[in-house]
């Protein structure tokens, strides 16, 4: 029987988030994760199992350059054989929780650490394009990288407000990722552009 894999939805649209927001891009998203965050907008009772071959005859259908792993965490779904057939068509970006090693045949990996959430969540991947930490109320992102993630190399840092599902909230938490954006540099704010736009 062929190794089959958990799939939530197989998508073609505007990456919504990160240094590659706006870029035309064909996402799978995995179901399944090891944590449990309060925030995450994956339903993942929501699931199809479907073999290499099915998932590359989704995908082949998107004219684009990137291919984004979602989810869920789909580093613990993904393998050498499934990377290799996807890479034949796509350039691969992951977006991962960051406590799984990845392959090399990865061209782009956005990291969103939870340690500083789960202490056991501990982030195993020692360098990654982008960090992408979510924004929460009372959070000080520099101390949160110098207790938990100084030993991670990254290219870019983001700060994106969470969508806590109330209009108010999300207000406030937007007007104060922006303000520490605008006094920490180094620091650029990620929105989900795909939910301002309506799209997937």
């Amino acid at each position: 029987m062929q190794k089959q894999y958990p799939i939530n939805d197989i998508f073609y649209s505007l990456q919504g988030e990160g240094y590659h927001t706006g870029l035309p891009s064909a996402f799978i998203r995995f179901s399944g994760c090891n944590l449990k965050c309060q925030f995450c907008d994956t339903d993942h009772n929501l699931k199809q199992m479907l073999t290499a071959q099915e998932i590359i005859n989704q995908v082949r259908q998107y004219d684009c350059e990137w291919l984004v792993l979602t989810g869920g965490e789909p580093s613990l779904w993904i393998d050498e054989e499934l990377l290799a057939e996807l890479h034949k068509y796509f350039k691969i970006a992951i977006e991962t929780n960051g406590t799984r090693q990845l392959s090399e045949q990865i061209d782009w990996i956005t990291v969103s650490p939870k340690q500083h959430l789960f202490p056991q969540a501990k982030v195993v991947v020692r360098h990654c394009n982008e960090l992408k930490m979510i924004w929460q109320e009372g959070i000080e992102p520099n101390e949160i990288m110098q207790t938990y993630y100084k030993d991670i190399q990254c290219d870019h840092l983001l700060l994106q407000p969470c969508d806590t599902g109330n209009k108010e909230k999300n207000a406030q938490l937007i007007k104060e990722t922006i303000n520490y954006c605008l006094q920490h540099k180094h620091w650029r704010m990620s929105v989900q552009l795909h939910k301002i736009l309506n799209i997937k």
